[in-house]
């Protein structure tokens, strides 16, 4: 702010009215005090605007550098491979990457597996409940393949870097009798769930993990493991469940079962807690003491082979319900 004196038409300083030394001291007191308070107000807003800058500056430079590594990951994900494969005296022009993949899928159809929908592992289910035969429903995701990877797939140093939420779904590293149960129960399981998604520790560490613990996928009946929420958000849960004896298992049991219920759903019992991987002997021998027709287990890492134990050593049918049971207890999901 600019400080703009009182002038006369001659441009001279005119004093307030009554004169003398007296006033002229008070007025140049006063303007002191304004330019003074300018000054401040000045350097203060000055200041502000340069630290802004400086502040706006990297903020700017770090989304450029977002938006340029966003392109380039992009480019070497695409067109980039693309220009690989093709000699350089060869172009595919106007066609873009993602009809060149299309293509390719179609030249690999002969080697594409059908997977399980949602529709189809409920019918299984209830065909299963209804012929009082067993069945087992178990869903790997990014724990249950890295725990799969111990001594195989990853090493030591990778796993504790990738997979540091493990203690949380169950699990210690290093933990090879865990990997080894894991092993087991997916080789026995009925339906086994794998994810679709090929980021690294995902479908690709799934079938790297098959590999390396001689496991034939195509000998698997084969789902994916979001099938808990698509039979939910299909609208087949009530199918599944109505009528049914419902026993409910893991940490979220007592919110699942009082939304169970609240939706006309039996529920035949709990069983709760399930703390890790070395808790499952305990669980299994609370879960023989309840009849029921199907377990809804909800557990990490250790569901896996709940689930598979509940086929295999009691006789019924049981899948697991992951994180769904925990939408429930929050009432973020209803039947």
């Amino acid at each position: 702010m600019r400080l703009r004196r009182a002038t006369g038409r001659t441009g001279k300083r005119r004093l307030p009215a009554g004169g003398g030394a007296a006033a002229e001291a008070q007025w140049t007191q006063r303007l002191q005090e304004q330019a003074a308070l300018s000054y401040n107000q000045g350097y203060d807003a000055g200041y502000d605007a340069a630290l802004l800058s400086r502040q706006a500056e990297p903020a700017a430079e770090l989304d450029r550098l977002k938006e340029e590594a966003y392109r380039r990951g992009l480019y070497e994900g695409g067109e980039g491979i693309v220009d690989t494969i093709l000699p350089d005296e060869e172009m595919l022009p106007d066609i873009g990457v993602q009809h060149i993949i299309e293509a390719g899928i179609r030249a690999l159809q002969p080697a594409k597996i059908h997977v399980l929908n949602a529709m189809e592992v409920t019918g299984r289910l209830g065909h299963a409940m209804n012929t009082g035969r067993p069945l087992s429903v178990v869903r790997l995701g990014d724990g249950e393949l890295l725990t799969m990877a111990q001594g195989t797939v990853l090493s030591d140093e990778e796993l504790l870097k990738q997979g540091d939420f493990l203690p949380y779904a169950g699990i210690r590293l290093p933990d090879h009798a865990a990997r080894n149960q894991l092993v087991e129960a997916v080789c026995k399981a009925d339906i086994v769930g794998i994810p679709k998604l090929r980021l690294p520790n995902f479908q690709p560490l799934a079938f790297a993990v098959f590999r390396a613990h001689g496991i034939d996928y195509r000998q698997l009946q084969l789902t994916l493991s979001t099938v808990n929420y698509a039979i939910y958000l299909e609208r087949y849960l009530p199918v599944l469940l109505q009528g049914r004896r419902v026993l409910i298992v893991g940490n979220a049991a007592e919110g699942l079962a009082a939304a169970l219920r609240g939706g006309g759903i039996q529920v035949a019992g709990t069983v709760a807690p399930v703390e890790g991987i070395q808790d499952v002997p305990r669980v299994m021998h609370a879960i023989s003491s309840h009849t029921f027709d199907i377990a809804l287990v909800s557990a990490g890492i250790p569901a896996v082979i709940i689930v598979q134990r509940i086929a295999s050593e009691l006789g019924r049918t049981a899948i697991d319900f992951g994180h769904l049971a925990d939408a429930f207890s929050k009432g973020e999901a209803v039947l």
